[in-house]
């Protein structure tokens, strides 16, 4: 509205016509008089400024009508937009209130750190050799309680490089991360949540604490399965996980979150927390580790079995090589640090090398007492027979003859077990493979038939009875009537027959038929019992063919007969463990100091086997495992069509036998018990006593003849043992 529709009009105004519009723009004249000579004219006093002439106003162009159907649409959809801005952040402002909510009730509940550091459901087991020396562990590994503050910084830069970069500046969640892994995930073909899930260090935490679900036997069968639920990956799982975790960075600090991962996370071979792997893999604390180590061991969090270094050394180095990459990438190490750190990989401590005690291990873990070894729950230490010096003897008498005159790619197979006299076992090897841990154990698990070292008990039985090695017995043809299979007529491995031999010779020369004729004289179940008496557990077979090694054994089982033969005539029962102690403990819960049980044969009879077995060795079919300056004795086998080959025997000292064959029962070509066995034993033996006294053996030389055995095969002689009573009492009063 105008001003002079605002105002009353002057009455001075009336006196005059009204200008033109186009006049009243223009303004006074410049020339003209005033208006008068009152106060509010203009004649002959200062008239206003003349004003200034006005541009004539563009009119703006028309504007387009809009299309009343879009301007329509356009409208819905700017309202329907208003509606869902507004319900999207009224629902996004209360679902955050409510994660916060039940975070921080969660928080709440979560106990101190110190309760969260150790969740092993088993205990572990350390193993100790003969000489005090940790050699292997077992179970679950808990090395002791590290944190981000003693940690090595190296080893706390791997871990942050490698798992969650952004660790110190997330609230418990990347959505970054998570976007990043679904992104690729999708791109290599696979669903959104499979493959990388863009879990923060805080978000592994959670999936270690099974989101505060503790482990309980009556819902998992084993930690394995619970383990493997707590990993489930879907998206309800994921979003209880991300509530879990924002909980966790309310109740702790990051340093504390970092220190519940560092000890609860497993990093393979057992190892549960980084003090324990670091201990297990080299030998050292987490607190002294070096960037190399540390690479290593944080590579190992993304497969920790895959990237063991005791399953692929080499694989293990080259994940470490890509973690030192992004190490130096996030300002953790040097160039120059990172380039030595490449230069230098880690390596295996002496005793990760040894596969934590590859065989003995597991063996002692599966002959001791369940709920302390394969099931405990408790930490164990076990003080064990084991001699590091003779396995690594016995290791590399297998790898030289295996080298040296085993044909290239043969997949024939070894074992050796070597104790003492009493049963204490101080090396096994139970494969050609020999660092290895968790495998197929032929000294222990291998049943095979055991020919001609079985003979030893069929001469044990007739020198108990009172033969003599001197003893006489035909070697002729032979051919006995065996109810259910009709006639057998055993033969010589040379198809020879030599006559009139004694049962010196016979066990020498390992000849059949004598041995057959001796066993049926002297009752075949005076021998199966002295057999089993002295430790061969196996079933023994009930004919004739018992005396040539039909029936089957394993190799401990063998060696530990012959210990009782070295002994003096007593039984004996292998052994490795010598104490085992709750760890944090003095007193042991269990002892052992001897395997030696009771007694099998006369002590004499023993000592006159040990002198037969000593002239297999001088002159007989055991003449390879001789060793110059060494008294030693033993005894081949060789089985139908060379499928088993043995060597047992022994020193004065030591008790060591060897086996031979393939796994699938393939015959072997050219080897027999007096070849490659025999030549494995002494590069054992002679490593074993280098540096140590040599003893003789314990044998005693016949003197009388004995009368001859002239069974036919038909009827044991009534000559029986004695009775075990009348046995213990000649012991008590020193009569043999």
């Amino acid at each position: 509205m105008s001003e002079s529709k605002k105002r009353k009009p002057l009455v001075a105004d009336r006196r005059y016509p009204q200008k033109s519009a186009a006049s009243s723009r223009v303004g006074p004249s410049r020339t003209g008089g005033g208006t008068g000579g009152g106060k509010g004219g203009n004649g002959g006093g200062r008239g206003k400024p003349p004003a200034k002439r006005a541009t004539p106003r563009k009119r703006a162009p028309a504007k387009a009508k809009r299309n009343p159907i879009v301007a329509a649409l356009l409208a819905v959809l700017r309202w329907v937009w208003r509606i869902v801005w507004g319900l999207s952040w009224r629902l996004g402002a209360i679902t955050a209130l409510i994660i916060f909510g039940v975070s921080g009730f969660i928080a709440i509940g979560l106990p101190p750190v110190s309760d969260l550091l150790d969740g092993r459901a088993r205990g572990s087991v350390t193993m100790l050799d003969a000489e005090g020396q940790v050699f292997a562990w077992r179970g679950d590994q808990f090395g002791g309680v590290v944190t981000a503050e003693n940690v090595s910084p190296h080893l706390r830069n791997a871990i942050v490089a490698t798992e969650d970069k952004r660790f110190y500046k997330h609230f418990g969640v990347s959505p970054r991360g998570i976007a990043s892994a679904i992104s690729i995930n999708l791109r290599e073909g696979r669903g959104p949540l499979q493959g990388h899930g863009g879990s923060t260090i805080t978000q592994q935490t959670a999936k270690l604490l099974c989101l505060g679900t503790p482990f309980d036997p009556k819902i998992w069968k084993n930690e394995t399965e619970y383990e493997a639920d707590c990993r489930r990956t879907t998206l309800w799982r994921k979003a209880k996980e991300a509530v879990f975790s924002v909980g966790l960075e309310m109740k702790y600090t990051k340093a504390e979150i970092l220190t519940i991962y560092m000890n609860r996370a497993f990093l393979g071979a057992g190892a549960r927390g980084f003090e324990a792997a670091s201990q297990r893999y080299f030998g050292k604390s987490a607190a002294s580790v070096t960037p190399a180590e540390s690479a290593m061991l944080a590579g190992l969090l993304v497969a920790p079995t895959r990237y063991a270094p005791t399953n692929d050394l080499t694989r293990s180095q080259n994940r470490a090589g890509v973690i030192i990459g992004l190490m130096r990438e996030q300002g953790y190490l040097s160039d120059s640090a990172a380039a030595e750190a490449l230069a230098n990989p880690a390596q295996l401590s002496e005793a990760a090398e040894a596969k934590a005690g590859g065989y003995f291990a597991d063996w002692v873990m599966a002959s001791g007492p369940e709920f302390l070894t394969r099931k405990t729950t408790e930490d164990v230490t076990i003080v064990t027979t084991l001699d590091q010096r003779i396995q690594a003897a016995a290791e590399a008498a297998m790898k030289t003859i295996f080298s040296d005159k085993v044909k290239e790619g043969s997949k024939a197979q070894a074992a050796i077990v070597v104790m003492s006299a009493d049963g204490a076992v101080r090396a096994m090897v139970g494969g050609r493979r020999t660092k290895v841990s968790g495998a197929f154990n032929r000294a222990t698990q291998a049943l095979r038939q055991t020919g001609s070292s079985f003979k030893p008990f069929v001469y044990a039985a007739a020198l108990d009875l009172g033969h003599s090695p001197f003893t006489t017995v035909q070697d002729e043809p032979l051919t006995i009537n065996v109810p259910g299979s009709g006639p057998w007529s055993p033969e010589n491995y040379d198809h020879k027959f030599r006559g009139t031999v004694t049962l010196a010779d016979a066990l020498k020369y390992s000849l059949n038929i004598p041995a057959v004729r001796v066993a049926t004289t002297v009752g075949l179940d005076n021998v199966r019992q002295i057999a089993s008496d002295f430790g061969i557990r196996s079933d023994l077979a009930d004919g004739p063919a018992l005396a040539l090694g039909v029936s089957e054994s394993t190799l401990i089982e063998m060696v530990g007969a012959y210990a009782g033969i070295l002994n003096g005539g007593s039984s004996v029962t292998p052994y490795g463990l010598t104490s085992l102690t709750l760890q944090g403990e003095t007193e042991p819960l269990m002892e052992n100091e001897s395997g030696i049980g009771e007694r099998v044969i006369r002590e004499s009879a023993a000592r006159e086997l040990i002198w037969m077995m000593r002239q297999v060795v001088l002159s007989g079919t055991g003449s390879r495992a001789n060793i110059d300056g060494l008294e030693v004795a033993g005894k081949t086998g060789t089985t139908q069509a060379a499928r088993d080959a043995w060597f047992v025997g022994f020193s004065a000292d030591y008790v060591a036998g060897v086996w031979m064959g393939y796994d699938d029962n393939t015959p072997l070509t050219g080897v027999t018990g007096s070849g490659l066995p025999a030549e494995i034993w002494r590069e054992a033996m002679v490593r074993v006593h280098e540096g140590r006294e040599h003893r003789p053996l314990p044998m005693l030389v016949p003197e009388v003849p004995g009368e001859p055995l002239d069974g036919d095969g038909s009827e044991p002689r009534e000559k029986a043992r004695e009775n075990p009573i009348e046995r213990l009492l000649k012991d008590l009063l020193g009569v043999n």
